[in-house]
């Protein structure tokens, strides 16, 4: 099932599918956020904007409007739970 990474909750696992528009589909790249790549959300900001994510090995954080351009495939099997 295809979410925007912005709907994916904390802990949760999900694969990048697409990018809803070309223009930031550039710098998403070179942040790691390529079609394929796997992706986990580590935290969401108290307001809710932004989100810190883990991809390629790296930590990025991203503002909701990013987020919201990113479609991910929901790991359903995947998702890590920090306590």
């Amino acid at each position: 099932m295809l979410k925007k990474l912005s709907q994916v909750p904390v802990g949760q696992k999900a694969v990048i599918r697409s990018f809803e528009k070309d223009d930031i589909f550039l710098k998403l790249m070179e942040m790691g956020c390529v079609p394929g790549e796997s992706v986990t959300i580590d935290l969401v900001a108290p307001l809710g904007d932004p989100i810190s994510i883990s991809v390629a090995g790296y930590n990025l954080s991203l503002r909701l409007e990013e987020a919201d351009m990113i479609w991910v495939e929901v790991l359903q099997d995947e998702a890590i739970f920090n306590q």
